[in-house]
Protein backbone atom coordinates (compact mmCIF):
# COMPACT_ATOMS: atom_id res chain seq x y z
CA UNK A 1 0.00 0.00 0.00
CA UNK A 2 1.16 3.39 -0.38
CA UNK A 3 -0.94 6.41 1.26
CA UNK A 4 -1.72 9.99 1.03
CA UNK A 5 -3.08 12.12 3.82
CA UNK A 6 -3.52 15.92 4.40
CA UNK A 7 -4.93 15.59 7.71
CA UNK A 8 -8.73 16.41 6.22
CA UNK A 9 -8.51 13.21 3.99
CA UNK A 10 -6.35 9.38 3.67
CA UNK A 11 -6.04 7.82 0.36
CA UNK A 12 -4.21 4.35 -0.54
CA UNK A 13 -3.33 2.32 -3.60
CA UNK A 14 -2.56 -0.92 -3.59
CA UNK A 15 0.36 -1.40 -5.29
CA UNK A 16 -0.63 -5.10 -5.70
CA UNK A 17 -3.73 -4.49 -7.73
CA UNK A 18 -2.21 -2.01 -10.37
CA UNK A 19 -2.30 0.93 -8.18
CA UNK A 20 -6.32 1.27 -8.14
CA UNK A 21 -7.51 3.24 -4.69
CA UNK A 22 -8.61 0.44 -2.55
CA UNK A 23 -8.60 2.88 0.97
CA UNK A 24 -10.27 6.11 1.47
CA UNK A 25 -11.43 7.76 4.98
CA UNK A 26 -11.82 10.72 6.85
CA UNK A 27 -8.19 11.17 8.33
CA UNK A 28 -9.57 11.70 11.77
CA UNK A 29 -11.92 8.38 12.00
CA UNK A 30 -9.71 6.37 9.09
CA UNK A 31 -12.76 4.09 8.32
CA UNK A 32 -12.41 3.19 5.26
CA UNK A 33 -15.31 3.82 2.78
CA UNK A 34 -14.07 1.63 -0.21
CA UNK A 35 -15.31 -1.94 -0.99
CA UNK A 36 -11.95 -4.51 -1.52
CA UNK A 37 -14.77 -7.72 -2.25
CA UNK A 38 -13.06 -8.52 -5.58
CA UNK A 39 -10.55 -7.16 -7.96
CA UNK A 40 -13.82 -5.30 -9.71
CA UNK A 41 -14.28 -3.33 -7.13
CA UNK A 42 -12.07 -0.40 -5.46
CA UNK A 43 -12.43 3.12 -7.32
CA UNK A 44 -10.57 2.18 -10.63
CA UNK A 45 -9.88 2.33 -14.44
CA UNK A 46 -12.24 0.30 -16.63
CA UNK A 47 -12.11 0.55 -20.61
CA UNK A 48 -14.73 -1.55 -23.11
CA UNK A 49 -14.09 -2.31 -26.53
CA UNK A 50 -14.57 -5.01 -29.04
CA UNK A 51 -14.87 -8.02 -29.85
CA UNK A 52 -17.58 -9.44 -27.84
CA UNK A 53 -16.48 -12.00 -27.13
CA UNK A 54 -12.90 -11.07 -26.63
CA UNK A 55 -10.99 -14.79 -27.39
CA UNK A 56 -7.34 -13.81 -27.97
CA UNK A 57 -5.37 -17.26 -28.87
CA UNK A 58 -8.60 -18.94 -28.64
CA UNK A 59 -8.58 -18.47 -24.90
CA UNK A 60 -12.27 -18.46 -23.48
CA UNK A 61 -13.74 -15.62 -20.96
CA UNK A 62 -15.71 -16.62 -18.27
CA UNK A 63 -19.32 -17.06 -19.30
CA UNK A 64 -20.45 -14.92 -16.85
CA UNK A 65 -18.96 -12.25 -18.43
CA UNK A 66 -18.21 -12.79 -21.97
CA UNK A 67 -20.60 -10.13 -22.69
CA UNK A 68 -18.38 -7.79 -22.00
CA UNK A 69 -15.59 -8.36 -24.66
CA UNK A 70 -12.92 -6.26 -24.54
CA UNK A 71 -12.51 -4.79 -20.83
CA UNK A 72 -9.25 -4.30 -19.19
CA UNK A 73 -9.03 -3.03 -15.62
CA UNK A 74 -6.78 -1.86 -13.06
CA UNK A 75 -6.91 -3.96 -10.24
CA UNK A 76 -6.67 -7.43 -11.44
CA UNK A 77 -8.99 -10.10 -13.23
CA UNK A 78 -12.22 -11.97 -12.11
CA UNK A 79 -9.92 -15.69 -11.51
CA UNK A 80 -7.77 -12.98 -8.93
CA UNK A 81 -4.88 -12.64 -11.19
CA UNK A 82 -3.72 -9.10 -10.34
CA UNK A 83 -2.62 -6.57 -12.34
CA UNK A 84 1.19 -5.60 -12.28
CA UNK A 85 2.60 -1.99 -11.46
CA UNK A 86 5.84 -1.10 -13.88
CA UNK A 87 6.56 2.12 -12.50
CA UNK A 88 5.20 4.42 -9.14
CA UNK A 89 6.55 7.62 -7.12
CA UNK A 90 5.06 9.47 -4.43
CA UNK A 91 6.30 12.31 -3.24
CA UNK A 92 4.04 12.71 0.39
CA UNK A 93 2.08 14.89 -1.96
CA UNK A 94 1.20 13.04 -5.19
CA UNK A 95 1.00 9.18 -5.91
CA UNK A 96 1.71 8.54 -9.35
CA UNK A 97 1.33 4.95 -11.14
CA UNK A 98 1.57 3.28 -14.25
CA UNK A 99 0.42 -0.62 -14.47
CA UNK A 100 -0.50 -3.30 -16.92
CA UNK A 101 -3.82 -4.02 -16.67
CA UNK A 102 -6.08 -7.54 -16.68
CA UNK A 103 -8.60 -8.49 -18.91
CA UNK A 104 -11.34 -8.84 -16.29
CA UNK A 105 -13.29 -11.77 -18.25
CA UNK A 106 -10.36 -13.72 -18.66
CA UNK A 107 -8.06 -15.86 -16.34
CA UNK A 108 -4.67 -13.97 -16.64
CA UNK A 109 -5.04 -12.21 -19.69
CA UNK A 110 -2.99 -8.81 -19.27
CA UNK A 111 -4.15 -6.32 -21.65
CA UNK A 112 -1.90 -5.32 -24.64
CA UNK A 113 -2.14 -1.39 -22.50
CA UNK A 114 -0.85 0.62 -20.01
CA UNK A 115 -2.59 2.51 -17.61
CA UNK A 116 -1.53 5.71 -15.56
CA UNK A 117 -2.98 7.62 -13.06
CA UNK A 118 -2.17 10.75 -10.64
CA UNK A 119 -3.74 11.50 -7.78
CA UNK A 120 -3.19 14.48 -5.57
CA UNK A 121 -5.13 15.49 -2.08
CA UNK A 122 -6.99 19.42 -1.75
CA UNK A 123 -8.76 19.52 1.55
CA UNK A 124 -11.67 17.23 1.12
CA UNK A 125 -11.13 16.31 -2.47
CA UNK A 126 -8.89 14.00 -4.32
CA UNK A 127 -8.10 14.80 -7.68
CA UNK A 128 -7.12 12.25 -10.13
CA UNK A 129 -5.69 11.96 -13.72
CA UNK A 130 -6.17 8.67 -15.64
CA UNK A 131 -4.65 7.41 -18.95
CA UNK A 132 -4.74 4.25 -21.79
CA UNK A 133 -2.42 4.00 -23.90
CA UNK A 134 -3.40 0.84 -26.77
CA UNK A 135 -0.83 -1.18 -28.28
CA UNK A 136 -3.06 -3.91 -29.30
CA UNK A 137 -1.98 -6.09 -32.42
CA UNK A 138 -6.38 -6.38 -33.37
CA UNK A 139 -6.15 -3.15 -35.69
CA UNK A 140 -10.03 -3.63 -36.08
CA UNK A 141 -11.83 -0.09 -35.14
CA UNK A 142 -14.61 -1.34 -32.94
CA UNK A 143 -17.96 0.76 -32.30
CA UNK A 144 -17.45 3.15 -29.19
CA UNK A 145 -18.78 2.08 -25.82
CA UNK A 146 -19.55 3.58 -22.84
CA UNK A 147 -16.42 3.56 -20.96
CA UNK A 148 -16.53 4.33 -16.78
CA UNK A 149 -14.78 7.15 -15.78
CA UNK A 150 -13.88 5.96 -13.54
CA UNK A 151 -15.89 2.73 -11.49
CA UNK A 152 -16.22 3.63 -7.82
CA UNK A 153 -17.10 1.35 -5.51
CA UNK A 154 -18.26 1.78 -1.78
CA UNK A 155 -18.87 -0.33 1.30
CA UNK A 156 -22.85 -1.51 2.20
CA UNK A 157 -23.18 1.99 4.72
CA UNK A 158 -22.98 4.15 1.92
CA UNK A 159 -26.25 3.28 0.20
CA UNK A 160 -28.09 6.51 -0.53
CA UNK A 161 -27.60 7.62 -3.88
CA UNK A 162 -28.37 11.21 -5.32
CA UNK A 163 -27.39 13.22 -7.87
CA UNK A 164 -29.92 16.02 -10.02
CA UNK A 165 -31.56 15.06 -12.93
CA UNK A 166 -33.42 17.90 -13.93
CA UNK A 167 -33.73 21.13 -16.34
CA UNK A 168 -32.88 23.51 -13.95
CA UNK A 169 -29.07 23.05 -12.89
CA UNK A 170 -27.39 24.80 -10.32
CA UNK A 171 -30.11 26.11 -8.91
CA UNK A 172 -30.30 24.51 -6.06
CA UNK A 173 -33.80 22.36 -7.11
CA UNK A 174 -34.96 19.37 -5.48
CA UNK A 175 -32.37 15.85 -6.35
CA UNK A 176 -33.23 12.95 -6.78
CA UNK A 177 -32.50 9.39 -5.08
CA UNK A 178 -31.88 6.43 -6.72
CA UNK A 179 -33.28 3.27 -4.64
CA UNK A 180 -32.46 -0.14 -6.68
CA UNK A 181 -30.57 -2.34 -5.51
CA UNK A 182 -29.92 -6.20 -6.47
CA UNK A 183 -28.53 -9.37 -5.29
CA UNK A 184 -28.54 -11.34 -8.77
CA UNK A 185 -28.54 -11.04 -12.39
CA UNK A 186 -31.62 -12.97 -12.74
CA UNK A 187 -33.73 -10.91 -11.00
CA UNK A 188 -32.53 -7.35 -11.70
CA UNK A 189 -35.25 -6.49 -14.29
CA UNK A 190 -33.03 -5.66 -17.18
CA UNK A 191 -29.80 -3.85 -16.20
CA UNK A 192 -28.43 -4.16 -12.61
CA UNK A 193 -27.50 -0.77 -12.53
CA UNK A 194 -29.59 2.68 -12.88
CA UNK A 195 -28.59 5.18 -15.66
CA UNK A 196 -29.66 9.25 -15.71
CA UNK A 197 -28.35 12.38 -16.82
CA UNK A 198 -26.81 14.07 -14.39
CA UNK A 199 -26.95 17.89 -15.20
CA UNK A 200 -25.21 18.93 -12.46
CA UNK A 201 -22.64 16.31 -13.49
CA UNK A 202 -21.99 14.82 -9.95
CA UNK A 203 -23.66 11.83 -8.07
CA UNK A 204 -22.90 10.69 -4.32
CA UNK A 205 -23.40 7.75 -2.00
CA UNK A 206 -24.14 8.34 1.30
CA UNK A 207 -25.11 7.09 4.83
CA UNK A 208 -27.90 7.32 7.13
CA UNK A 209 -26.23 10.74 8.46
CA UNK A 210 -26.11 12.29 5.09
CA UNK A 211 -22.20 12.00 4.80
CA UNK A 212 -20.54 10.11 2.31
CA UNK A 213 -18.56 10.03 -1.47
CA UNK A 214 -18.98 12.22 -4.42
CA UNK A 215 -17.81 11.35 -7.78
CA UNK A 216 -17.60 15.03 -9.85
CA UNK A 217 -16.67 14.53 -13.65
CA UNK A 218 -17.32 18.26 -14.98
CA UNK A 219 -17.61 17.05 -18.34
CA UNK A 220 -19.98 14.08 -18.41
CA UNK A 221 -23.66 13.97 -17.88
CA UNK A 222 -24.25 9.98 -18.59
CA UNK A 223 -24.25 8.45 -15.10
CA UNK A 224 -24.98 4.69 -14.09
CA UNK A 225 -25.06 3.33 -10.55
CA UNK A 226 -27.09 1.34 -8.15
CA UNK A 227 -26.50 -0.80 -5.44
CA UNK A 228 -25.55 -4.60 -4.43
CA UNK A 229 -26.63 -6.66 -1.92
CA UNK A 230 -28.34 -6.03 1.50
CA UNK A 231 -28.01 -2.09 1.96
CA UNK A 232 -26.42 0.01 5.18
CA UNK A 233 -24.13 -2.93 6.28
CA UNK A 234 -20.50 -4.75 5.48
CA UNK A 235 -17.14 -3.66 5.13
CA UNK A 236 -14.54 -3.67 2.90
CA UNK A 237 -14.35 -7.25 2.15
CA UNK A 238 -18.49 -7.84 2.24
CA UNK A 239 -20.48 -7.81 -0.77
CA UNK A 240 -22.33 -5.33 -0.44
CA UNK A 241 -21.87 -2.25 -1.97
CA UNK A 242 -23.07 0.99 -3.98
CA UNK A 243 -21.81 1.62 -7.52
CA UNK A 244 -21.16 5.39 -9.32
CA UNK A 245 -19.52 5.95 -12.57
CA UNK A 246 -19.51 8.84 -14.99
CA UNK A 247 -19.89 7.11 -18.47
CA UNK A 248 -18.48 8.90 -21.60
CA UNK A 249 -18.93 6.99 -25.04
CA UNK A 250 -15.73 6.48 -26.87
CA UNK A 251 -13.79 4.64 -29.65
CA UNK A 252 -10.78 3.19 -27.94
CA UNK A 253 -8.22 2.65 -31.33
CA UNK A 254 -5.54 0.11 -31.48
CA UNK A 255 -3.19 2.62 -30.93
CA UNK A 256 -5.25 5.23 -28.88
CA UNK A 257 -3.81 7.14 -25.90
CA UNK A 258 -7.02 8.87 -24.23
CA UNK A 259 -7.18 10.31 -20.52
CA UNK A 260 -9.49 11.92 -18.42
CA UNK A 261 -9.87 13.51 -15.16
CA UNK A 262 -12.65 13.26 -12.25
CA UNK A 263 -12.88 14.56 -8.73
CA UNK A 264 -13.70 12.45 -5.33
CA UNK A 265 -15.43 14.65 -3.03
CA UNK A 266 -15.76 13.58 0.82
CA UNK A 267 -18.40 15.07 2.66
CA UNK A 268 -21.71 15.98 4.17
CA UNK A 269 -24.29 15.82 0.83
CA UNK A 270 -24.73 19.41 0.86
CA UNK A 271 -21.05 20.16 0.98
CA UNK A 272 -20.49 17.54 -2.22
CA UNK A 273 -22.92 19.90 -4.16
CA UNK A 274 -21.84 23.19 -3.28
CA UNK A 275 -18.08 21.85 -4.39
CA UNK A 276 -19.68 20.93 -8.52
CA UNK A 277 -21.42 24.47 -7.99
CA UNK A 278 -17.99 25.77 -7.32
CA UNK A 279 -16.12 24.02 -9.59
CA UNK A 280 -18.85 23.25 -12.87
CA UNK A 281 -18.51 24.70 -16.49
CA UNK A 282 -22.10 25.09 -15.71
CA UNK A 283 -22.86 25.86 -19.36
CA UNK A 284 -21.57 23.34 -22.19
CA UNK A 285 -23.43 24.39 -25.67
CA UNK A 286 -22.58 22.05 -28.47
CA UNK A 287 -18.98 23.44 -29.80
CA UNK A 288 -17.51 20.61 -31.50
CA UNK A 289 -14.09 21.16 -33.45
CA UNK A 290 -12.46 17.74 -34.65
CA UNK A 291 -9.13 19.14 -34.57
CA UNK A 292 -7.05 16.64 -32.51
CA UNK A 293 -9.97 14.13 -31.17
CA UNK A 294 -13.81 12.71 -31.94
CA UNK A 295 -15.05 15.29 -28.95
CA UNK A 296 -16.42 12.15 -27.84
CA UNK A 297 -18.65 11.28 -30.77
CA UNK A 298 -19.23 7.88 -31.95
CA UNK A 299 -20.50 5.86 -35.39
CA UNK A 300 -22.93 3.42 -36.40
CA UNK A 301 -22.57 1.42 -40.08
CA UNK A 302 -19.72 3.44 -40.35
CA UNK A 303 -15.58 4.13 -39.18
CA UNK A 304 -13.19 6.57 -39.58
CA UNK A 305 -9.65 6.71 -40.55
CA UNK A 306 -8.39 5.74 -37.26
CA UNK A 307 -6.36 7.76 -34.67
CA UNK A 308 -4.96 10.11 -34.55
CA UNK A 309 -7.50 12.65 -35.63
CA UNK A 310 -5.49 15.55 -37.54
CA UNK A 311 -7.83 18.43 -38.00
CA UNK A 312 -10.93 16.36 -39.50
CA UNK A 313 -13.13 13.40 -38.97
CA UNK A 314 -12.79 11.18 -42.50
CA UNK A 315 -15.59 8.91 -42.50
CA UNK A 316 -16.70 6.24 -44.59
CA UNK A 317 -20.12 6.18 -46.16
CA UNK A 318 -19.88 3.02 -47.61
CA UNK A 319 -23.01 1.45 -45.59
CA UNK A 320 -26.79 2.19 -45.61
CA UNK A 321 -28.12 4.56 -42.67
CA UNK A 322 -24.27 5.86 -41.26
CA UNK A 323 -24.92 7.37 -38.05
CA UNK A 324 -22.53 9.73 -36.42
CA UNK A 325 -23.74 10.03 -32.68
CA UNK A 326 -22.40 13.16 -30.53
CA UNK A 327 -22.31 13.07 -26.30
CA UNK A 328 -24.37 13.56 -23.68
CA UNK A 329 -25.03 17.20 -23.31
CA UNK A 330 -27.77 19.87 -21.65
CA UNK A 331 -28.16 22.96 -23.29
CA UNK A 332 -31.34 24.90 -23.93
CA UNK A 333 -33.15 24.71 -27.25
CA UNK A 334 -33.62 28.64 -26.58
CA UNK A 335 -30.26 29.75 -26.42
CA UNK A 336 -29.04 27.48 -29.18
CA UNK A 337 -31.12 28.05 -32.17
CA UNK A 338 -29.06 27.27 -34.81
CA UNK A 339 -26.18 24.49 -35.57
CA UNK A 340 -23.31 25.21 -38.25
CA UNK A 341 -21.53 21.42 -39.65
CA UNK A 342 -18.35 22.40 -41.77
CA UNK A 343 -18.13 19.17 -43.81
CA UNK A 344 -17.23 18.01 -47.54
CA UNK A 345 -19.14 15.49 -49.02
CA UNK A 346 -18.97 13.00 -51.62
CA UNK A 347 -21.88 10.87 -51.99
CA UNK A 348 -24.30 10.52 -54.01
CA UNK A 349 -27.53 11.37 -51.75
CA UNK A 350 -27.74 15.39 -51.68
CA UNK A 351 -29.67 15.56 -48.18
CA UNK A 352 -28.53 14.75 -44.57
CA UNK A 353 -30.72 14.98 -41.78
CA UNK A 354 -29.61 16.11 -38.14
CA UNK A 355 -31.48 14.92 -35.04
CA UNK A 356 -31.96 16.13 -31.22
CA UNK A 357 -32.55 13.82 -28.10
CA UNK A 358 -34.70 16.14 -24.90
CA UNK A 359 -33.84 15.56 -21.56
CA UNK A 360 -37.59 13.79 -21.51
CA UNK A 361 -36.79 11.79 -24.61
CA UNK A 362 -33.66 9.68 -24.54
CA UNK A 363 -33.98 8.68 -27.92
CA UNK A 364 -33.83 10.11 -31.52
CA UNK A 365 -36.36 10.26 -33.67
CA UNK A 366 -37.40 11.14 -36.86
CA UNK A 367 -39.90 13.97 -35.46
CA UNK A 368 -37.15 15.49 -33.81
CA UNK A 369 -35.04 15.93 -36.80
CA UNK A 370 -34.12 18.29 -39.57
CA UNK A 371 -33.34 17.65 -43.48
CA UNK A 372 -30.91 19.61 -45.00
CA UNK A 373 -29.31 19.60 -48.71
CA UNK A 374 -25.49 19.16 -48.86
CA UNK A 375 -23.29 19.64 -52.16
CA UNK A 376 -21.82 15.85 -53.31
CA UNK A 377 -18.80 18.14 -54.75
CA UNK A 378 -15.79 16.81 -52.06
CA UNK A 379 -15.11 20.38 -51.22
CA UNK A 380 -15.72 21.90 -47.79
CA UNK A 381 -19.01 23.79 -47.01
CA UNK A 382 -20.67 25.55 -44.04
CA UNK A 383 -24.05 24.20 -43.31
CA UNK A 384 -26.59 26.02 -41.38
CA UNK A 385 -29.31 24.15 -40.04
CA UNK A 386 -31.90 26.20 -37.66
CA UNK A 387 -33.30 23.93 -35.20
CA UNK A 388 -35.38 27.01 -34.13
CA UNK A 389 -37.80 26.44 -37.42
CA UNK A 390 -38.70 22.76 -35.61
CA UNK A 391 -42.02 23.17 -33.16
CA UNK A 392 -40.17 20.03 -31.51
CA UNK A 393 -36.75 21.36 -30.75
CA UNK A 394 -37.95 23.14 -27.32
CA UNK A 395 -36.77 22.17 -23.66
CA UNK A 396 -33.90 20.65 -22.65
CA UNK A 397 -31.79 19.50 -25.41
CA UNK A 398 -29.36 16.34 -24.18
CA UNK A 399 -27.68 16.20 -27.59
CA UNK A 400 -27.21 15.57 -32.00
CA UNK A 401 -27.03 13.03 -33.89
CA UNK A 402 -25.90 13.35 -37.47
CA UNK A 403 -26.73 11.09 -40.69
CA UNK A 404 -24.94 12.31 -43.43
CA UNK A 405 -26.99 10.03 -46.33
CA UNK A 406 -29.66 7.03 -45.93
CA UNK A 407 -27.99 4.92 -48.39
CA UNK A 408 -24.02 4.25 -48.87
CA UNK A 409 -22.15 3.57 -51.68
CA UNK A 410 -18.75 2.02 -51.99
CA UNK A 411 -15.73 5.10 -51.86
CA UNK A 412 -18.05 7.74 -50.98
CA UNK A 413 -17.27 9.96 -47.79
CA UNK A 414 -17.79 12.51 -45.64
CA UNK A 415 -14.93 14.61 -43.83
CA UNK A 416 -16.15 17.27 -41.26
CA UNK A 417 -14.07 19.89 -39.05
CA UNK A 418 -16.74 21.12 -36.43
CA UNK A 419 -20.18 21.07 -35.35
CA UNK A 420 -21.16 23.54 -33.39
CA UNK A 421 -23.43 26.70 -32.39
CA UNK A 422 -20.86 29.03 -33.56
CA UNK A 423 -20.89 30.29 -36.91
CA UNK A 424 -17.29 30.24 -38.19
CA UNK A 425 -16.07 32.16 -41.02
CA UNK A 426 -14.68 29.44 -44.26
Amino acid sequence: MSYLDNGSIRLGVDLNLGGSITYLANAGDRINIINNHDWGRQIQMSFYSGPVPFTPGGKQPSKTWAGLGWNPIQSGDYAGNRSRIVEYRNDGKSIYVKCVPMQWPLDNEPGECTFESWIKLEENVVKVRSRIKNHRTDTTQYSGRGQELPAVYTNGPWYRLFSYTGNRPFTNDKLSRFTKTWTNLQDADGSPWEHWTATENWAALINEDDWGLGVFKPDVYSFTGGFFGTPGKGGSKDGPTGYISPVQQEILDHNIGYEYEYMLIMGKLDEIRRYAYEHSKQKTPPDYCFEKDRQHWVYRNTADSGWPIRGELNISIDKDDPQLIGPVGFWQARDIPKIYIRAACNTQDTRARLFWRTNSQHGFAKQRSISFEIRPDGQYHTYEIDLSSSPYYKGAITGLRLDPVAVGHKGEYIKIKSITCRNQPN
